[in-house]
């Protein structure tokens, strides 16, 4: 299973992609819309970890071009704000398939990666 984390705070995209590692999956990061739309572009991805808001780009342009691009991918949207928390962010992205916060333990992103990244 292939998985990109798109996450601009380094430090929290490290950290989820050394979890994820140690459950013997295949991670790439990205920081920005472009980086994703680029790695998307060359590599594909089945499950997609993308944080609601991005430094630089639009996480829903990611998860639009992802819907194109890899249409089997789904999207797991984490956020630290209360933007779509009244669930809507489903309305917006046909990919997206959980919506949590930024401060979700590892353990429990891997185990939401693993359940939904099955194809």
């Amino acid at each position: 299973m292939r998985v990109l984390i798109v996450e601009s705070r380094p430090e929290l995209g490290l950290m989820w992609q050394r979890h994820l590692e140690r459950q013997g999956l295949s991670v790439s990061r990205a920081d920005t819309q472009d980086a994703a739309v680029d790695h998307l572009s060359r590599v594909g991805a089945d499950i997609i970890v993308l944080d609601l808001v991005l430094e630089q780009g639009s996480a829903l342009a990611v998860a639009d071009f992802a819907s194109y691009r890899c249409p089997h991918a789904r999207v797991i949207f984490v956020t630290d704000t209360s933007f779509f928390s009244d669930g809507s962010i489903f309305n917006h992205a046909s990919n997206a398939c959980a919506f949590v916060p930024s401060g979700t333990p590892p353990e429990d992103l891997a185990a939401m990666v693993e359940h939904y990244g099955v194809n």
